[in-house]
């Protein structure tokens, strides 16, 4: 069980991008995360006729590691970490460790 998912609000905190919140889009096995407006770069495309694409310089996302992103707690406004919590009925849920919220509701 992953600490974050898909569609977690999260923020950076660490690198070029720091105190920016996003949605994950894609979590990737190495480690590394897609996040909607986080870690964007300008990209030189050459064009494919056959595709239909038009080339130039294009602006995309690309992932950014895991240890630099944080959970973003909406109760806090701030950064939290990540917990797990079995409860009575047997769920293993993630909660937040400064105030042992559960994250899934």
């Amino acid at each position: 069980m992953n600490k974050i998912r898909k569609g977690d609000d999260v923020i950076v905190i660490a690198g070029k991008d720091k105190g920016k919140r996003g949605s994950v889009l894609r979590v990737r096995d190495d480690d590394r995360l897609l996040v909607e407006g986080i870690n964007s770069v300008k990209k030189h495309v050459k064009p494919n006729p056959v595709k239909g694409d038009a080339g130039g310089i294009v602006s995309k996302e690309m992932p950014i590691h895991i240890s630099n992103i944080a959970l973003f707690n909406a109760t806090s406004k701030r950064a939290d970490r990540v917990g797990f919590k079995v409860l009575e009925d047997g769920r293993k849920v993630r909660v937040f460790k400064s105030n042992g919220e559960v994250v899934d509701a």
